[in-house]
């Protein structure tokens, strides 16, 4: 009986043992749960549970960032992370205008956007026009907007007076936005930074190169060159904000669109 009963026992704790190392063996297999990043793969084939560098960027109060199958989606309501006139008085962010400033009748408010940036960005057979509404996102959640004021490439510069102290104004649904270098980030970061993503998925930096502070002079029509950069160290296309036209993306280098497994947004 006590041999019978010894050697029941040892069976048990062999096959306990062997239950619990396949579970320990699946939960280590499964990128959802051995990473605290939010990871749905939607059998879209990538498997990557850590964001690319620059995605530590953005700022966690304004944004939540995660990646969804082939995508690091940026969730925010675009809001800026600063002052403004925009947001009205009474707003615990008001401030006067500055003097000259041309203040529109549009006034901040929430959004719901949701900006779907590829996690493997390439570069696409051929260049694709921004189109007028967001075309990427700033680290702090707002969103940047073109060169252009409206319809049928209307020029800027009837806009640039409503601008306020840090170049952003909404327009008539409450969309703040940036038309240029986001300067509340840059002031108070560098001017070489990283200001954000493009809905290309290439990152955007401000005016100047990490490495040597200085303007590039390279930059092609779109606002953009390739070579390795803090975040990037192995090299990545980029984008850079200038003091020109188109200030900031003057097209798409990569793939736009989520027909053409580019990057979008929702709101």
């Amino acid at each position: 009986m006590e041999s019978s009963f010894y050697n029941k026992n040892i069976i048990y704790f062999f096959a306990a043992l062997f239950l619990f190392g396949c579970e320990m063996k699946r939960v280590s297999g499964d990128p959802s749960l051995s990473s605290s990043t939010n990871n749905d793969n939607n059998g879209s084939g990538v498997n990557n549970t850590e964001l690319p560098a620059g995605f530590s960027n953005f700022i966690s109060e304004y944004t939540d960032v995660y990646i969804s199958g082939d995508y690091v989606v940026v969730e925010s309501t675009g809001v800026p992370n600063h002052p403004s006139p925009y947001w009205g008085e009474g707003h615990s962010n008001y401030i006067t205008p500055h003097s000259g400033m041309v203040v529109n009748p549009n006034k901040i408010s929430q959004q719901n956007y949701k900006f779907y940036i590829p996690l493997i960005p390439s570069v696409s057979s051929s260049v694709s026009s921004t189109p007028l509404g967001p075309i990427g996102v700033s680290i702090s959640g707002v969103p940047f907007f073109n060169q252009y004021a409206g319809p049928n490439n209307q020029p800027l510069d009837n806009e640039i007076a409503s601008f306020d102290n840090y170049d952003g104004h909404p327009q008539q649904s409450g969309q703040y936005h940036y038309h240029w270098e986001p300067k509340y980030l840059t002031s108070n970061g560098a001017s070489s930074m990283l200001i954000g993503y493009s809905l290309d998925g290439f990152p955007v930096y401000g005016p100047t190169e990490q490495a040597t502070g200085q303007f590039p002079s390279d930059l092609d029509e779109l606002n953009g060159h390739s070579h390795a950069t803090n975040e990037y160290n192995d090299g990545t296309y980029h984008y850079h904000a200038t003091t020109n036209s188109p200030y900031l993306i003057g097209g798409f280098k990569g793939n736009y669109g989520s027909l053409n497994g580019g990057g979008y947004f929702t709101n």
